[in-house]
């Protein structure tokens, strides 16, 4: 498993990178490969052989959504309702720990009679502080997970690949998959129906 070091490297460009699993014969990094498909059909289909072929680092790519692209991919569960979950849980509890501190014990100040400790009129920032954890950590949970922000993408090294935005249907495998190797992954993409196999280059200066 990668370095964090090495992790950050991916994204940021002063931090060093990990050394390459595949360069090509002039020594460029190889980021992965593409692969062009005719229809959402063919698409679909090739996703499944990759799946079941055990690839876990590679990515379809449609100008529009298509649906149950997940399951066809092997995408499980996203991770961040629960991260959500239990970042509102810590926005509540710091809510009326802080409350509890300066009214109970810090500044100890009866109004009206009240317990220092009255709960009820805690609510509105326990909510408020709640809902502040909860969606700074969906926000930057999900910019964690989806890997960004990334100030450039090796994929956008590649003329053919900027389709996707308008026509083209691709599937991109990186070589950091345990499963890639240049020639059976290239293989295993014509056999599902890619056309225009190429590989990817990932300049270390792009």
């Amino acid at each position: 498993m990668a370095s964090p070091i090495a992790i950050a490297g991916e994204y940021l460009p002063f931090m060093p990178r990990s050394k390459p699993r595949f360069v090509t014969e002039s020594g460029v990094r190889v980021h992965g490969m593409i692969a062009e498909f005719g229809s959402a059909h063919e698409l679909v289909h090739a996703c499944e052989k990759l799946r079941d072929a055990g690839y876990r680092k590679w990515d379809a790519h449609a100008p529009f959504p298509v649906h149950g692209m997940e399951e066809h991919m092997g995408i499980k569960r996203t991770i961040l309702p629960v991260v959500s979950f239990f970042a509102a849980i810590g926005g509540v509890v710091a809510a009326l720990a802080m409350q509890y501190w300066m009214n109970a014990v810090d500044y100890q100040f009866v109004v009206q009679g009240k317990d220092l400790w009255a709960w009820e009129a805690y609510i509105p920032i326990t909510f408020e502080l709640g809902i502040l954890f909860c969606a700074f950590a969906t926000l930057l949970g999900m910019l964690a997970l989806n890997g960004l922000p990334r100030f450039h993408h090796p994929l956008f090294n590649s003329e053919r690949f900027l389709s996707v935005s308008n026509d083209g249907l691709m599937i991109a495998v990186e070589a950091d998959d345990e499963h890639f190797d240049p020639e059976a992954t290239r293989v295993l993409l014509e056999q599902a129906g890619g056309t225009d196999v190429d590989l990817v280059e990932d300049p270390e200066d792009a």
